[in-house]
């Protein structure tokens, strides 16, 4: 057995800012489509490509006469976090060998996001026949893996089987104690010492990345009809496949014979040759391992943006229920919120007056107007909280950041010092651009950029946004009012009114430095990350760049070894 890594990172993986992930498929109580016996099950997997149009990134093998199939072919694409990506699996009854699905018996299917998947570990869905009607009883199952470790496999049997044509199935024991299927090898036809190819898992789906879990491990005599005959079978983990060095072998027994005849030993033995363990580590990692973006909001509400009931002002609302405010939160949170677990969204104003009084204008207020609870449910609950208070404010200023930098930097250093490093914070903050307190606010910049912390721009508007542009750092690091530098840039500034029609996004990524890039990006390539392990500039020239490169956290890096 090898436990292998895919190697480093290279340039190019860097800059396209992609990881690769490994999806595991089960279905349970499938619709049975075939007459006198049980369906025969693959499994598709869709990516959108824009409205209505889907592409198809691959196929399970196809499973005979089973409704509850455990699939060992593995759904493999690449992951963007800075994108939605929006996949669709859909389980057939295949009864020819076309690869044409319309003449096939569709059992059900379900769309979801890419992001949900990576962020659930686990994944479990109703499967729904077309137009939304409930395919039974079915459901489909989805585990996520990275294939940033893999096991690569070698068995080969040291004594007969006997004529066969042997195959080996491999099983992690789940935390419920039942046995999950994480491979199926090929089939080595007529032989009496196979030795199978060497086959490539994520350490991920293998084990659950526990060295000390156990695996069980099936060695059947295939059939075509489905019904294959176990040969014998054997337990192990993968701490004891790492002794292969020294000569690793297990008895194949068959349950059955060995309870019939005391003589019994075995049906084989299987031998393992070598088992490597190499890590790199990925964004997916921290986000597998229960690290957590806790995304905040704030929006500006100080006069300059003119009266929300004008058509000139920025707060005001078009006969779609939109504008600019509101589309830069959309653009910005829709790829944020699939890794909040609980999906709630603390959001403040600043630089409004209040009811009932309407008198000093509040600087770090919450948005839903529950100081004491100021979450929001997703993005959306933002936005309804937006629509319903903005009537009842009298927009006013000065325009200050300090406050609200300075709230989301003291629940950061809560975290910090928790050591665990399982949270990092995403300030976003919406604004014409008018910023009052600009010492203050790069003081509180200068001691945020020690904490797990990042802190986005938007300007609204048409203003210049020169002092943005000087808190952004991209001329130079920023410095306190008594000289202090920033120890990393935690600041990036995007003018809204260049990228209005297309995506902004958010990007973050964990580098072979173990540094965090939080990128604000309007171009389909992303260079990240800007630093190399060596500390070295990588940066290259794109259309539009925006990269906020953020310095080695030790925390952070603690975090990844585990």
């Amino acid at each position: 057995v090898y436990l292998v890594s895919v190697g480093g990172l290279s340039a190019s993986f860097m800059a396209d800012c992609v990881t690769k992930v490994e999806l595991s498929i089960s279905c349970s109580d499938l619709l049975d489509k075939d007459v006198g016996s049980k369906s025969d099950p693959l499994c598709v997997l869709l990516q959108s490509s824009g409205g209505d149009s889907w592409t198809e990134l691959g196929r399970t093998e196809r499973l005979k006469n089973t409704s509850s199939p455990s699939f060992s072919q593995r759904l493999r694409l690449d992951y963007h976090f800075e994108t939605v990506q929006n996949l669709k699996l859909g389980v057939y009854d295949i009864d020819n060998s076309s690869s044409d699905l319309g003449d096939d018996d569709f059992l059900g299917g379900v769309e979801l996001t890419l992001g949900q998947i990576v962020s659930s570990k686990t994944l479990t869905r109703p499967l729904q026949l077309k137009k939304g009607k409930p395919a039974g009883k079915g459901s489909i199952t989805v585990l996520n893996a990275l294939n940033d470790m893999a096991a690569c496999c070698l068995f080969y049997v040291q004594d007969t089987f006997g004529k066969s044509d042997p195959f080996l199935e491999f099983f992690k024991q789940g935390d419920d104690g039942k046995w999950q299927l994480v491979h199926r090898t090929e089939v080595v036809k007529n032989n009496l010492n196979p030795s199978w190819k060497k086959f490539s898992v994520p350490l991920q789906t293998f084990c659950c990345s526990d060295l000390d879990r156990p695996l069980k491990v099936d060695c059947s005599d295939h059939d075509s009809d489905g019904s294959h005959d176990l040969i014998g079978s054997f337990t192990t983990k993968v701490s004891e496949l790492q002794k292969a060095e020294q000569g690793v072998t297990f008895d194949c027994i068959h349950p059955e014979k060995q309870k019939k005849k005391k003589s019994y030993k075995n049906s084989g033995v299987v031998s393992v040759k070598s088992c490597k363990l190499l890590t790199q580590y990925t964004f997916l990692d921290y986000v597998m391992g229960g690290s957590q973006i806790n995304f905040t909001v704030g929006i500006d509400f100080t006069g300059s943006n003119g009266d929300p009931r004008s058509p000139n002002s920025l707060h005001y609302m078009s006969q779609d229920g939109t504008n600019q405010y509101l589309s830069a939160l959309w653009s910005v949170g829709q790829v944020v919120q699939d890794y909040d677990t609980d999906k709630l969204f603390p959001a403040f104003g600043f630089g409004a007056k209040l009811p009932p009084d309407y008198q000093a204008a509040h600087h770090e207020f919450a948005l839903n107007f529950n100081p004491t609870n100021p979450y929001c449910k997703g993005i959306q609950g933002i936005v309804e909280a937006y629509r319903m208070v903005l009537p009842q404010l009298r927009l006013s200023g000065p325009t200050n950041f300090s406050p609200i930098i300075n709230h989301v930097a003291s629940i950061a250093t809560q975290a910090a010092q928790s050591n665990s490093a399982s949270q990092y914070f995403v300030l976003l903050i919406l604004t014409d651009g008018e910023i009052t307190d600009f010492d203050q606010t790069r003081d509180a910049i200068v001691r945020a950029s020690r904490l797990p912390m990042s802190i986005i721009i938007v300007g609204v508007g048409p203003a210049d946004f020169k002092a943005m542009e000087l808190l952004d750092g991209d001329d130079g690091k920023l410095r306190s009012t008594v000289g202090e530098a920033v120890v990393r840039d935690i600041v990036q500034f995007v003018p809204f009114r260049q990228f209005k029609d297309v995506s902004v996004c958010v990007c973050v990524c964990v580098c072979v430095c173990v540094c965090v890039c939080v990128c604000v990006c309007v171009c389909e390539r992303v260079v990240c990350c800007p630093y190399t392990a060596s500390g070295q500039e990588l940066r290259k020239e794109t259309k539009f760049r925006f990269i906020l490169a953020v310095h080695p956290h030790q925390e952070l890096k603690s975090r990844a070894k585990e």
